[in-house]
Order: C-alpha cells, then structure tokens, then sequence
C-alpha cells in the first residue's frame, strides 16, 4: 500500500482513479489538487479525497505516485513545475491519450531523481468532468503503459501494478508505437464521428429525428469536448494525418466500387468488416 498518491487537475480519468484507490485500498492518504478554487471545494467534501491542496507543489510532496490527468497540452507543464518538490524516488504518471512527446519531456523534467512513467487508459467518455468518475471505470479495460528504454524497470513495475490492481489490463508498449496505434483505434474513430455529425448538419434538420440506432451508435463520441479533443489531435497530428490518409485509400475503393456496380466487391468489404466487428472482446 501506498503511504499518499497525489491526483494533479482530476476530471472524469482522475475522479475514477481517486474513487478506485479508495475502493481497492491502495493508498493510505489521497491528495487532490484541481485548478479551479470552486473544484477544490468541492473535492474537498468527497470521501475518497482526504486533502486539497491549494497548488500542485504541496499537493506532491510526501507522495510515492503522482498521476498527472490534466489535458494532454498541460501534462508536460505540470511535471515541470512539480519536478522541485517530489520526493527523490517518485513516480509520476499521467493518464494522456498521446504518449510520444509526453513521455520524452516528462522524463527530462524529473531527471534522474525521480521516474516519470506515461500511461493511456483506454477508459475515456464523451462525458467530462470529476463528478462523472467511477471507481470501476477502468474495469477490464486497456491500459498503455509507455516506459523510454531509459526508464527505471522497477518504477515500471510499480506502474503496471498499480494499473492492474485498478482493475486494467495493461499493455507496455513504446510510446512512439502507442501513438500509432491509438491514432487508428481512438483518433481516427473521433473524427470520423465528428465529421459525420458535421456533414449532416448540412442537411434537413429534421432528419436527426428519423435516426435509429446505426446513427446513434456511430456517432455517440461525436459529443465529446471538442477543445479536449483539439489538443490530442494537435499533440498527435503526424499518425493521426497518416490515419485519414489510408482510411481515404479505402473510402475511395469503397466508392469506385459502387460506382462500378461492383457489388461482389461491396459485399466482400462489408464481410471483411464484420469479421473484425465479430473479433471484438465483449
């Protein structure tokens, strides 16, 4: 058990961290730290919160892990102003949806004092918001875990646990190969869902009001925070731009296909994407 783990700008990833350490007993004391005065009374008033504190500076001294959940853009910001106060030996996560940068500048910031171990779980919502957390969020869910070759492996392995015993189950991948790999799987989805909503506002409005499941199931991450989401676009923009490159590739397949009367095509197409859809775990 961990004598404090110290929560730096909680919304819905770092509620449900807090809400999990609690439930699962993994820290004696939790101490939160948000931006905002109002946030930081009322996080005061929760039962798995056990202290406030005014700046992120206090917040981190005296804890053995820190998790960073701010928005990707004040992740790096963040570990560089903590840096000082850690206690040698500390461990900061974060829980980012890009890795790459991260990763490398958040190491830089601790130096050698102190570990800096990036981590994704794959838990989001279109929901945000500290007052959204649940503490089965990350209940059988991915985690990445995204060590540098240079980080220390016993800090790695304090990470993966700590992931594992919230319920995750955690993959350790380079953080390069994790940007890459969620541009395809999480990116790539988001501004697909977007863009449709986007293009069907030029349409009859009263079209939404016909719409079954199909359409609502397909765009339901489209009411995600859109400035969350142009900062992890912003942080991943070289996968993500490679992403929409491919996926064009097969729109225009798709396209010439139908245009070809090539429905032999359309139906194999439409198979080998069922059969990937049927491929997902439950």
């Amino acid at each position: 058990m961990l004598e404090q783990i110290t929560l730096l700008a909680p919304g819905l990833l770092g509620a449900s961290v807090a809400r999990a350490v609690r439930a699962h007993g993994l820290a004696r004391r939790i101490v939160i730290w948000a931006r905002r005065p109002e946030v930081r009374l009322q996080l005061a008033e929760q039962p798995w919160c056990d202290a406030v504190a005014g700046t992120p500076e206090d917040a981190v001294q005296g804890a053995g892990l820190v998790v960073i959940a701010a928005p990707v853009d004040r992740i790096v910001e963040l570990a560089e102003r903590i840096a000082p106060q850690l206690t040698p030996g500390a461990i900061v996560t974060d829980v980012g949806s890009v890795k790459g940068e991260i990763s490398r500048l958040g190491h830089a910031a601790l130096g050698t004092r102190c570990h800096f171990v990036g981590s994704h779980p794959m838990a989001g919502s279109e929901k945000t918001g500290w007052e959204h957390g649940s503490a089965d969020l990350f209940r059988q869910r991915t985690c990445f875990v995204t060590p540098l070759t240079q980080t220390d492996p016993r800090a790695v392995e304090v990470v993966v646990r700590f992931w594992h015993d919230l319920g995750a189950e955690v993959v350790t991948v380079e953080p390069d190969r994790h940007d890459e790999i969620v541009a395809h799987i999480s990116h790539l989805p988001q501004v697909l869902a977007s863009s449709l909503c986007a293009y069907l506002q030029r349409k009859d409005p009263a079209w939404r009001n016909y719409a079954g499941g199909g359409l609502r199931d397909t765009t339901r991450i489209a009411g995600s925070d859109p400035q969350l989401w142009r900062t992890i676009l912003e942080q991943n923009r070289d996968e993500v731009l490679r992403a929409l490159r491919e996926f064009q590739d097969e729109l225009q397949a798709f396209h010439a296909a139908l245009s070809n009367r090539d429905y032999l095509e359309i139906t194999a197409r439409m198979e080998r994407g069922r059969a990937y859809r049927r491929e997902f775990r439950p």
